[in-house]
C-alpha cells in the first residue's frame, strides 16, 4: 500500500479568493452571480469550516483556480472554480470552502493533482481517478468530453501509480517501476511521444491529435555539443513535475530531463526551441551535481541540487529577462528547502524555520504579506505573518497560496488561533 505524507497541520490560505475571476478580466456570462463572492486575502486565514480538520497534503497547481486537500485519514476535499467538474462533487457549481468529495469517500487517497480544469487522485492501491475538462483527453478515459463531473477511475492496467502531475491541459502518471505515461494535449510536444500533434483538418484549420489514454513515454536523449542526439537508456522515473505547457523528471540517477514547451527557456537547453521528447538537463548530469527535488512553475522550472541549492530556469515575470539555463537562486542560498510552489508568477517557500515568497506585480496576497505592506516583491522576503509558525508544506495556485501549519506544541496552535479565520460569503 502506497502512503501518503507524514506530515501534520491545519490549512491555511492567501491570495485571491473570486475564483471565477482569476486569469480573467471579467466573470463569465454563466457565472455572473457569483461576481462579488471571494475577496483578495493579504495575509494567511484559516478557514472556519476546517476546525479540527487535520491535513497532510494540499494541492493546486499553476494553471488552477481549484485546491484540494488531502486528511490525516486519507479524504480528499476540494474547492474553488468549478465550471468543467474539476471539483469532483457530480456538478459545475462552485464551491467557496473546502468540501469533501463524496464519490471517493471510500478510497483512501495519498496524492493529487490539478490541472486548469481537471484534477486527478490516486489511491493506495496505485489507481488513479479523473475528473473535470475532458476535451483534450487529459482525463485518461479513453474518450474526448467537455466536462465530467464525478470521479472516473482512468484507462490504465498497468503497473501501480506512485505519482502524478498535470499540466494544463495534459495528465503524468508515473508507476511503481518508474515508467511514465501521459494523456492529453499534445501540442507543444509536452506529452513526449515526439509529436506536437498537429494535423491539418477540413477548412485549413489546425486540430490536435490528443492521447486518449495513457501511453508510455519511451525514449529519453540528450544532444552532445555538436548537435548529435544520442539516446539515454535505463531511465528510472523517481518524480514528474508539470508547467502549463512542459514537463520535468527526475531519475534514479538523480539527472533531469524536460520536454514541451521552449519559451522563456524553461526547458534549460540554453535554447528556446520546443522539445518533442525528454531531453537531458546538461548542468546536473555529473557526479556530486544531481538533483534531489524538481518543481515546475507556469512558465519555469527549478531543481534543488543534491548539495541543497535551488537553481531556477525560464521566467516568472515575462516581461523580463529569461533565464536559459538552471542558474543558483543566491537568495536562498544556504536554506533547506521543504517545499516550493509556484504560482502564475509567484513562488512560496518552506524552508528551515522560514517561510520565503517573491513574486513581481500584479499580485492579490499570494505572496502573504499581509495588509498595508508592498504587494509585490522581484527579491525573495521571508513571509512575516508566518514568523513562529512552521510550514509543513506549501502549494500555489495561479493566484493564490496554501499552507499547512504545523500545531504539534500549545505554542503552535495558539499561533494559529491568532490568525483570523476567512468565512467566504456564500449566495
Amino acid at each position: 500500500k502506497l502512503e501518503g505524507s507524514k506530515c501534520k497541520g491545519q490549512l491555511l490560505i492567501f491570495g485571491a479568493t473570486n475564483w471565477d475571476l482569476i486569469g480573467r478580466k471579467e466573470v463569465p456570462k454563466q457565472q455572473a452571480a457569483y461576481r462579488n463572492l471571494g475577496q483578495n486575502l493579504w495575509g494567511p486565514h484559516r478557514y472556519g469550516c476546517l476546525a479540527g480538520v487535520r491535513v497532510r497534503t494540499v494541492v493546486s497547481g499553476s494553471c488552477a483556480a481549484h485546491s484540494l486537500l488531502i486528511t490525516t485519514e486519507g479524504k480528499l476535499w476540494s474547492w474553488g472554480r468549478n465550471e468543467k467538474g474539476q471539483l469532483g462533487h457530480g456538478d459545475t457549481k462552485r464551491v467557496e470552502a473546502p468540501r469533501l468529495i463524496d464519490g471517493l469517500s471510500h478510497e483512501v487517497i495519498v496524492l493529487a493533482a490539478c490541472g486548469r480544469n481537471h484534477t486527478l487522485a490516486l489511491t493506495e492501491t496505485g489507481s488513479v481517478f479523473a475528473f473535470g475538462e475532458n476535451k483534450m483527453g487529459q482525463l485518461g478515459l479513453g474518450n474526448q468530453t467537455d466536462a465530467v463531473p464525478s470521479p472516473a477511475q482512468i484507462m490504465y492496467n498497468g503497473q501501480p501509480i506512485t505519482k502524478m502531475a498535470c499540466g494544463a491541459e495534459f495528465s503524468m502518471i508515473m508507476d511503481c517501476k518508474g515508467n511514465l505515461y501521459s494523456f492529453g494535449c499534445p501540442e507543444y510536444g509536452q506529452l513526449g511521444h515526439n509529436s506536437d500533434g498537429k494535423f491539418i483538418a477540413r477548412a485549413q484549420r489546425i486540430e490536435y491529435d490528443c492521447e486518449l489514454v495513457p501511453r508510455r513515454v519511451a525514449i529519453f536523449i540528450e544532444k552532445t555539443k555538436d548537435g548529435q542526439i544520442l539516446p539515454v537508456p535505463n531511465v528510472v522515473v523517481r518524480d514528474v513535475a508539470c508547467g502549463a505547457n512542459h514537463t520535468l523528471i527526475l531519475d534514479s540517477q538523480k539527472r533531469v530531463f524536460s520536454w514541451g514547451f521552449g519559451g522563456y527557456g524553461r526547458l534549460g537547453h540554453a535554447e528556446q526551441k520546443d522539445e518533442m521528447v525528454p531531453r537531458l538537463v546538461k548542468l546536473f548530469d555529473f557526479p556530486g551535481r544531481g538533483a534531489s527535488q524538481i518543481y515546475a512553475g507556469y512558465t519555469c522550472s527549478f531543481a534543488v541540487s543534491e548539495v541543497g541549492g535551488l537553481f531556477f530556469w525560464g521566467a516568472t515575470n515575462t516581461s523580463r529577462e529569461s533565464t536559459m539555463y538552471p542558474k543558483a537562486v543566491q537568495d536562498l542560498c544556504g536554506w533547506r528547502i521543504r517545499s516550493l510552489a509556484c504560482g502564475k508568477s509567484s513562488i512560496i517557500v518552506a524552508a528551515d524555520e522560514s517561510t520565503i515568497s517573491w513574486g513581481p506585480s500584479p499580485t492579490f496576497g499570494e505572496l502573504g504579506y499581509g495588509d498595508h505592506k508592498p504587494k509585490s516583491s522581484t527579491a525573495a522576503q521571508e513571509v512575516k505573518t508566518l514568523d513562529g509558525i512552521f510550514s509543513e508544506q506549501v502549494a500555489m495556485g495561479y493566484s493564490h497560496s496554501l499552507v499547512i501549519a504545523r500545531d504539534e506544541s500549545e505554542t503552535e496552535k495558539e499561533k494559529i488561533k491568532r490568525l483570523p479565520e476567512y468565512n467566504p460569503r456564500t449566495l
